[in-house]
């Protein structure tokens, strides 16, 4: 896939839990082009076209970034500090989708400037449902500017 099309950035460690993510979205045709990547570190390079990734146009930036909180190497509360401080990409709109029931990290996210804060239902039916909502209105309910 081509770098410049991603609309949905899944930064998701746990492969179950990405490989749930993606057929939700695909179920409701929302996962056209979707990048997952399973480190926040890897994460950072693509947001801001650094390391392996210092070839991408930062400006194309995903629709959305969905992003769980327990990451390798750098917190997903760390990507989206460094995301809503960045001229270049603070309005990217960030969904922390994650297993978290923190009160703690709820107001953290939100102290950053998440947009959303999602716990990942436990049941697949749900897990299903909520995810198609959120890609929904994301991705094609949501206006964001060019």
């Amino acid at each position: 896939m081509n770098n410049n099309e991603v609309e949905i950035l899944l930064i998701e460690d746990n492969p179950t839990d990405a490989e749930l993510t993606i057929r939700a979205l695909k179920k409701f045709n929302l996962a056209n082009n979707i990048l997952v990547i399973d480190d926040g570190e890897k994460a950072l390079e693509y947001i801001f076209a650094e390391g392996s990734y210092s070839g991408r146009n930062i400006n194309k930036s995903p629709k959305v970034i969905l992003l769980d909180l327990k990451l390798p190497k750098v917190s997903g509360l760390e990507i989206l500090k460094k995301v809503k401080s960045d001229e270049r990409t603070k309005i990217i709109p960030v969904v922390v989708l994650t297993s978290s029931r923190e009160e703690s990290d709820l107001i953290a996210s939100y102290k950053l400037g998440v947009n959303s804060f999602i716990v990942k239902p436990v049941d697949f039916t749900s897990f299903v449902s909520e995810i198609s909502k959120l890609g929904y209105y994301w991705l094609i309910l949501n206006k964001k500017p060019s």
